[in-house]
């Protein structure tokens, strides 16, 4: 069996070989975190057996699954999630939530499936952590597209980790809205003091002022105090780590609104450069290879029900997006090809789906091992299919404001 030593080589072997391998392909087709996925699966104890998980190495995929989320979290604005296009973005998830159940409810009458709450919300998610590497690669998030993939991200995420906590809790349906309030109670207080640390003339702000700038990086050791702080919170509330991941990048960006480009390069080379390849990495490690290559119509199956309940209603949700006070036209077929495309790829959340629904013995660890290779697949497959329809028309592709210097009705 491997040392953690030597799987924590392996890993970052794959770190540094994934971003190499996608210089050379043409057009940077493949992105990065396809090749992450892909090695994990190769150095992975289901293939090679170099590397192996191990309690140091699950604590470092845990910092990189929050780093992941966090900076999500950041670069959604509120505001426009509370417009005309997060309103939208919000009834399609929920439209997605019950086409879940409905069709897998059929399927679970006919005995094809089982685990059925857990597969229905699995199928609704979007792996925004996952995708906003791609969107920082391709240039994408300053962008209408990037905006709307933003948006239907942030509801893709929250949603699920929300319906997990209410729906696959050991709790009362009752008492785990009582526990989502009580978190997000505190998690407002938590909001709190970063807006105090920065109040203008305090004698505290400015040594945290001089101090970013110094060995002392006050500003990164705040930025992950507050990550582990409220994953530790949504830990003593029994919630899934991303919930309170989420909620620090929202804090994040309430503290900072206009942005800070000094913090957010060093924030992007922490993450990037060590945390969250490591994340994906472990994800390929964990994916079963030979229960999923005995099984290939499940796993088609998964894949087709993941286009059918997420992609397909983003798709016919974007002929309703105009743009602020209607005046951007429709968005193309092509477009809303692409927006469907990248909300229906999913993975982390997948992940702690079956982990949740296999350690309460409703799913077992083949079944589970299936559905996150078929979450692994939509992120192998669906940015680069939507990168492949070509590029956004000028109109499209134009930087647009921050949502609170536009209008929103």
């Amino acid at each position: 069996m491997p040392s953690v030593s030597a799987s924590f080589f392996w890993i970052a072997l794959c770190a540094v070989v994934a971003p190499l391998v996608a210089g050379l392909v043409p057009r940077k087709l493949v992105p990065e975190v396809v090749l992450l996925l892909i090695a994990g699966v190769i150095v992975g104890p289901h293939v090679l057996d170099l590397a192996v998980m191990g309690s140091e190495i699950d604590l470092l995929r845990e910092l990189g699954l929050g780093m992941l989320f966090l900076l999500a979290g950041y670069e959604i604005d509120t505001s426009e999630l509370t417009g005309r296009g997060g309103r939208r973005a919000l009834i399609t998830w929920l439209s997605c939530l019950v086409l879940a159940f409905v069709v897998i409810g059929l399927l679970g009458m006919s005995g094809a499936i089982d685990a059925e709450i857990a597969v229905a919300i699995a199928l609704t998610s979007t792996a925004l952590g996952t995708l906003l590497p791609i969107l920082k690669d391709s240039g994408m998030l300053g962008t209408r597209l990037g905006r709307t993939v933003l948006n239907h991200g942030a509801f893709g995420e929250l949603g699920p980790v929300i319906a997990m906590a209410i729906l696959l809790s050991s709790r009362s349906a009752g008492a785990s809205l009582v526990v989502l309030a009580a978190f997000a109670a505190a998690a407002v207080g938590v909001a709190f003091i970063p807006a105090g640390l920065r109040r203008e003339g305090s004698k505290l702000a400015s040594i945290i002022r001089l101090g970013s700038e110094t060995t002392a990086q006050t500003t990164v050791r705040l930025t992950i105090l507050l990550l582990v702080t409220l994953i530790a919170v949504a830990t003593i509330f029994d919630l899934d780590i991303i919930l309170g991941a989420f909620a620090a990048g929202f804090i994040l960006r309430r503290a900072m609104p206009s942005g800070d480009e000094k913090l957010e390069a060093k924030l992007d080379g922490l993450a990037f450069g060590l945390l969250i390849p490591i994340f994906f990495v472990t994800s390929g490690m964990a994916i079963d290879v030979k229960a999923v290559a005995a099984a290939p119509g499940v796993l088609l199956a998964f894949l087709v029900l993941i286009l059918l309940v997420r992609g397909l209603p983003v798709f016919f949700a974007e002929r309703f997006d105009r743009g602020p006070e209607l005046k951007d036209p429709q968005p193309t077929v092509r477009e809303r090809g692409q927006v469907a495309l990248y909300a229906a790829t999913g993975l982390p959340l997948i992940v702690a789906v079956t982990e949740v629904a296999v350690n309460a013995g409703q799913m077992t660890a083949s079944n589970a091992s299936i559905l996150v290779a078929a979450g692994a697949i939509t992120v192998l497959v669906l940015p680069l299919t939507a990168s492949l329809l070509g590029r956004t028309p000028a109109s499209t592709a134009e930087p647009v404001q921050r949502a609170d210097q536009e209008t929103t009705s």
